[in-house]
C-alpha cells in the first residue's frame, strides 16, 4: 500500500516497569512480558501518535517541553498530549500540576526528597474522562488506570521523580521548563458517551468524540487517527475495532458503523 493511502497502523507493544501482564483480550497474550504503552506506528514517521496506557503502578512524575522550549534546547517540537480514560481502578487517581504555586527550586528538593509526590495535585478519576495535558505540565499517570493517550509524536520526557526505578532523572530540565502554578486548564471533563462532540479544538493537534452513524466529517481535509473505543469504524476496505487504529489520509471518508471512536488529526498550518 503506497504512502499516501489509508491504512492500518501496526501496534508496538512497549515494555515498562509499571505495565501489566495481561492486557484486554483484543490486545492478545503479553507471553509474561510486562506492556505498559501499546503504540501505532507506521513505516514512516507521523507527526502524532496515538497509544494505549495501561499502569499497574503509578508512572514517573515527569513534564514535556513546549514546541518553543524544544527547539530552544535544539529539539524538533515539544509534546503536548490528552488522555481518554478507559478504565479506572477504585480510588485511582491521576497528577496534574502542582497543588500550590511554587517556586522552582522547592520543586526541585521536592522531586530530590520525594516529598514531590505530596506536591502533586491528585485528581480523582473514572473511565470516560478526558484530560488535557499542556506542555510543561508536572503530570503523572497513577496506578490501576488504563487510557488512550494522543499527543505529538515527541519522545523528549523529563523525569522528575520515579519511585526509586533505576531510571535516569533530568532535574535541570523538568524544573527549567515547569509551569510551577496549579492546573488550570479547560479541556478537562466527561465525555458523552452518546453524543458527538469536539474535545481538542487545536493546536497542536484536534480529537473529536464521533458516535455511530456519523463521519467525523469536520476534519475530513487532513489525515486523520481514527481509534474505536466501541464497535467498528470503516474506510472503504478497511475496518478497524477497539485496540487498532487507522490512519486516514485527506478527503477519504469514514464513517462510524457501530459504538464510537476517537478522531484526531494534526492542527493545519496557516
Amino acid at each position: 500500500m503506497s504512502g499516501t493511502s489509508s491504512k492500518m497502523l501496526v501496534p508496538q507493544f512497549v515494555e515498562k516497569p509499571w505495565g501489566v501482564t495481561e492486557l484486554p483480550a483484543m490486545f492478545g497474550d503479553t507471553k509474561g512480558r510486562r506492556i505498559g504503552e501499546v503504540w501505532f506506528t507506521a513505516d514512516r514517521e507521523l507527526p502524532l501518535l496515538a497509544k494505549y496506557i495501561f499502569a499497574s503502578e503509578a508512572l514517573s512524575i515527569q513534564n514535556h517541553p513546549s514546541d518553543a522550549q524544544a527547539r530552544s534546547r535544539g529539539l524538533p517540537q515539544g509534546k503536548e498530549e490528552c488522555w481518554f480514560v478507559l478504565d479506572a481502578q477504585p480510588g485511582a487517581t491521576l497528577g496534574l500540576g502542582p497543588k500550590r504555586p511554587v517556586h522552582r527550586d522547592e520543586l526541585r528538593n521536592a522531586a530530590l526528597d520525594g516529598s514531590i509526590v505530596e506536591l502533586i495535585d491528585w485528581k480523582p478519576v473514572k473511565a470516560g474522562e478526558f484530560y488535557f495535558v499542556p506542555a510543561s505540565t508536572v503530570h503523572a499517570i497513577g496506578a490501576g488506570v488504563s487510557l488512550i493517550e494522543f499527543q505529538q509524536n515527541s519522545d523528549v520526557t523529563y523525569r522528575l521523580y520515579d519511585y526509586g526505578r533505576p531510571r535516569e532523572l533530568h532535574l535541570d530540565d523538568a524544573v527549567a521548563v515547569a509551569d510551577t502554578e496549579p492546573f488550570s486548564d479547560p479541556r478537562v471533563g466527561s465525555v458523552d458517551p452518546k453524543a458527538s462532540s469536539i474535545v481538542v479544538a487545536g493546536p497542536p493537534f484536534s480529537l473529536d468524540h464521533i458516535v455511530a452513524g456519523n463521519s467525523g466529517g469536520r476534519l475530513r481535509h487532513r489525515r486523520r487517527w481514527v481509534l474505536p473505543i466501541e464497535g467498528e469504524a470503516r474506510c472503504g476496505d478497511l475496518r478497524a475495532h477497539p485496540g487498532e487504529c487507522m490512519l486516514v489520509e485527506p478527503g477519504a471518508e469514514i464513517l462510524i458503523a457501530s459504538g464510537r471512536a476517537l478522531i484526531g488529526a494534526q492542527s493545519e498550518i496557516r
